[in-house]
């Protein structure tokens, strides 16, 4: 198993996501084999950021192995990857970034300041210190008017407003159903991204209540350049395939507009020099190289001791938690000078992948 996870692609360095369904999907070395009624198709796991498993898919417990291992987040989707039922697991092992998040969100300073840095990423211009968060919510509401009315005009789509029903999907028109597969596939991305690097979708800053209140957060920084010119733009060339083609450009637009590239380093501007949120993880590791080891534990006087240790009461009765009576035999402890951090690697099955997803 790939432990060291330096060696694994950037995120930015992959493909976005693969949608598929009715299909069945098994492990072929460190790639896994899509079998199609068309045929087989084989896909490096390294190079793919997201997998998302449609209606008639079915997966093996070694090719769902292999994907963790490679840093591949799974995702268990609805019909066209509308709906998410269920996600993987990223490929960090730090708990850095969500100690951060959960850090700037508790404070309701540092999750204002947050917030306000969210609507200048998204209005592209500084925000004025006197200006209110209702005043923000309504400059981005014509924003976000604004956008669609620019598409509609660009494409002759006529746009009534958003409106669409989930459990009556056929009722809505077609930029409505466009627009929804469009922001799911954009949904997807940014949760790839974000739990791959150790945030919580859940702990939104504008968003709140929702198991994937961040990654809306997030994903409406890019919302108006990708989502709805492309649903509008779809929607204008027909209705056949319309989830298909939506999902077909906005894979071309991710890839056109680097956005892979843009979403970490923009999530980790947000949390930049905040008071009072510390910047590294306590103990400096920011990687935790053995999944197994159970890190550090906190300590209110000392910040942290090892972790994996056992530990009893002074002798002189006294109830020193950082006292230490014995370690383990064949733990190293990542706080004595000298000791390695990771300890014994696993090895990774041999073997390649001989065809590549076009």
């Amino acid at each position: 198993m790939p432990r060291d996870l330096h060696l694994l692609p950037r995120m930015e360095d992959r493909w976005s996501f693969l949608y598929v369904e009715h299909c069945r999907i098994e492990q072929e070395g460190k790639s896994i084999s899509v079998f199609e009624a068309s045929g087989r198709t084989l896909v490096p796991c390294a190079m793919l950021s997201m997998l998302m498993l449609g209606p008639g898919s079915s997966i093996t417990h070694a090719a769902v192995r292999a994907l963790a291992e490679s840093g591949c987040l799974i995702v268990w989707c609805g019909e066209e990857g509308v709906r998410v039922y269920a996600t993987g697991l990223g490929h960090t092992r730090s708990a850095r970034n969500i100690l951060r998040q959960a850090a700037a969100w508790a404070n309701p300073k540092t999750r204002l300041m947050v917030v306000r840095r969210m609507y200048e990423m998204r209005f592209d211009e500084p925000v004025e210190a006197s200006v209110s968060l209702r005043q923000l919510r309504g400059r981005e509401g014509k924003r976000v008017q604004a956008a669609y009315a620019a598409a509609s005009a660009a494409t002759g789509v006529e746009w009534k407003g958003r409106n669409y029903d989930r459990r009556s999907w056929s009722r809505a028109d077609a930029v409505n159903r466009a627009l929804s597969c469009a922001n799911s596939c954009l949904y997807g991305l940014c949760h790839a991204a974000i739990v791959a690097a150790g945030y919580s979708p859940a702990i939104g800053f504008i968003h709140t209540g929702k198991a994937l209140s961040f990654v809306y957060d997030v994903a409406d920084l890019y919302k108006t350049e990708t989502a709805i010119p492309v649903a509008f733009l779809v929607a204008s060339e027909g209705h056949t395939d319309l989830e298909g083609r939506v999902r077909r450009a906005m894979r071309d637009v991710f890839l056109e507009r680097r956005l892979l590239e843009r979403v970490l380093p923009d999530i980790e501007a947000l949390f930049r020099d905040l008071p009072g949120v510390v910047e590294e993880v306590e103990g400096g590791q920011m990687w935790d190289g053995e999944d197994e080891a159970p890190g550090w534990l906190w300590d209110p006087e000392q910040g942290v001791v090892a972790g994996g240790a056992a530990y009893t009461e002074e002798a002189d009765g006294g109830d020193d938690p950082g006292t230490r009576a014995r370690k383990p035999p064949g733990r190293a402890d990542p706080l004595d000078a000298g000791a390695e951090n990771g300890g014994v690697r696993g090895k990774s099955e041999s073997g390649g992948a001989s065809e590549a997803l076009e």
